[in-house]
């Protein structure tokens, strides 16, 4: 059986030196020569049904694993040398051996030091551990679910940064069991399967192993016989709140917002998730929106752009300012009134772009009609279009 530090039980009856073919005091570059040679020469991929190379192959592997290891091959060179050469052997009784089990129960009883601390040190056999056995792992703290909302804001309050209540659905701790996974009122006991390591070892070929969850407690180590009737023994249910969230001033349409520690709560005293809020702004019926400025389509007559005028425009949220129109202003034209955009990150605010479009009446009064009439004759010999299908046969 495996413990925490990856160490098992029946190595100290092996001789890793002996399985390499390199002397007890070989230096760490001959041992990895030993291994590589010894690994290419019992490959499973290159002996395909040899059961015996096979065999070999995981042994050398176990071996390097340990004398490979400084830190490992210290511990299993102490151990070995308090036996001699001929290594541990558990049990025995009488000659010159010692009975492994006499000197744990020594060490049960209160004796320590010597073989007990040291062999405690090696295989996990401290405090709240056992020989061969894996040690209980405190439950590490979890960070809660992140969560994910839509808000749809006004593009006013969009500008100008809002407060929103949301109500928030996510997955918690059972209500019923507290997150324990048991009937109430019942108690727990430590997983058979992981001995209340939350882990097993499991083997993924050529003599390695990795730790994974346990598939019979989930990782919570212990285990109820009978479960809790509203999760089912799972320890999740659900969580309905009401939360208030700050949305920040300039936010864009489609923008998503995190916010630390509004998401679900953690467990085993882990922080909470986040929140993620994905924002929807509704158009305004005036103005529009580009990158950190607001913009503004602004009617006027063809005689305001001809002969210049002073146009009244509004803003967002603001008072009114005036447009000076020079005379010969052309149609299309865009003006910038600067600080009257969006707020943006650092405080500042984009610039309103106020772009004039000429108004044509779909009806003249008839001195209206006589003016552009005369308008007309008078510029009847400008020729607007001379060049028209000169450039549009170039």
């Amino acid at each position: 059986m495996s413990t925490d530090d990856g160490f098992r039980a029946d190595w100290v009856q092996k001789d890793f030196y002996g399985e390499l073919g390199v002397k007890k005091d070989a230096p760490a570059d001959e041992i990895k020569k030993a291994y590589r040679r010894l690994a290419r020469a019992n490959h499973p991929d290159s002996h395909p049904g040899d059961t015996a190379k096979h065999e070999k192959f995981k042994a050398v592997a176990e071996a390097y694993d340990v004398v490979g290891d400084p830190a490992k091959r210290k511990k299993y060179d102490e151990l070995r040398s308090l036996h001699g050469p001929g290594g541990f052997r558990p049990g025995a009784g009488g000659g010159g051996g010692f009975n492994l089990e006499d000197l744990l129960r020594e060490r049960a009883g209160g004796g320590g030091g010597g073989f007990g601390d040291m062999f405690g040190d090696l295989f996990g056999g401290g405090a709240g551990g056992g020989f061969g056995g894996r040690r209980q792992q405190p439950r590490r703290a979890q960070k809660g679910q992140d969560v994910e909302s839509t808000a749809t804001i006004s593009f006013t309050d969009a500008m100008d940064g809002v407060t929103i209540s949301l109500r928030l659905t996510s997955e918690a701790a059972c209500s019923e069991c507290s997150g324990t996974g048991g009937k109430p009122g019942t108690k727990p006991r430590v997983c058979p399967e992981c001995e209340g390591a939350g882990y097993v070892v499991a083997s993924v070929g050529g003599g390695f192993s990795m730790n994974e969850t346990c598939p019979t407690c989930g990782g919570r180590q212990l285990i109820y016989d009978e479960p809790c009737p509203v999760c089912g023994g799972s320890g999740r249910g659900s969580s309905a709140r009401t939360i208030q969230a700050r949305i920040p001033a300039g936010v864009k349409d489609g923008q998503r917002i995190r916010l630390r520690g509004k998401g679900a709560p953690g467990e085993n005293g882990g922080p909470a998730g986040d929140l993620y809020i994905t924002v929807k702004v509704t158009p305004h019926r005036l103005f529009g929106r580009k990158d950190d400025h607001l913009t503004l389509d602004v009617p006027v007559s063809f005689d305001e752009l001809a002969l210049g005028a002073e146009v009244k425009i509004p803003t967002l949220g603001g008072a009114p300012v005036t447009l000076k129109l020079p005379a010969g202003t052309p149609d299309g034209r865009t003006f910038r009134v600067r600080g009257k955009g969006s707020t943006r990150a650092d405080g500042t605010r984009g610039d309103l772009l106020a772009t004039v479009k000429v108004q044509v009446p779909a009806h003249l009064q008839e001195r209206a009609r006589a003016a552009v009439e005369a308008y007309r004759e008078a510029m009847a010999g400008t020729p607007l279009r001379a060049n028209l299908f000169e450039q549009a046969g170039s």
